[in-house]
């Protein structure tokens, strides 16, 4: 452990620790998807792309990440 403050967030319900400082950008990236590839919320609320970089994740909060669905 690198000696940094851990938060605890829960992501889809389940319980995932990060940094202290952790955004929503970069929380997307560590989980491997490109940043057109989902959707986001934090706590119900809906996170634009162009948001994310901006939203520092607190601790107890609730991150849902959703495919787009495309289509008629």
């Amino acid at each position: 452990m690198s000696g940094r403050e851990q938060i605890t967030i829960l992501c889809d319900g389940m319980p995932r620790a990060l940094p202290t400082g952790t955004t929503l950008a970069d929380f997307v990236g560590q989980l491997g998807h490109a940043p057109n590839a989902v959707t986001t919320a934090i706590n119900g609320q809906f996170v634009a792309r162009t948001e994310r970089a901006h939203c520092v994740l607190q601790a107890a909060d609730a991150v849902l990440l959703f495919q787009p669905i495309v289509g008629g």
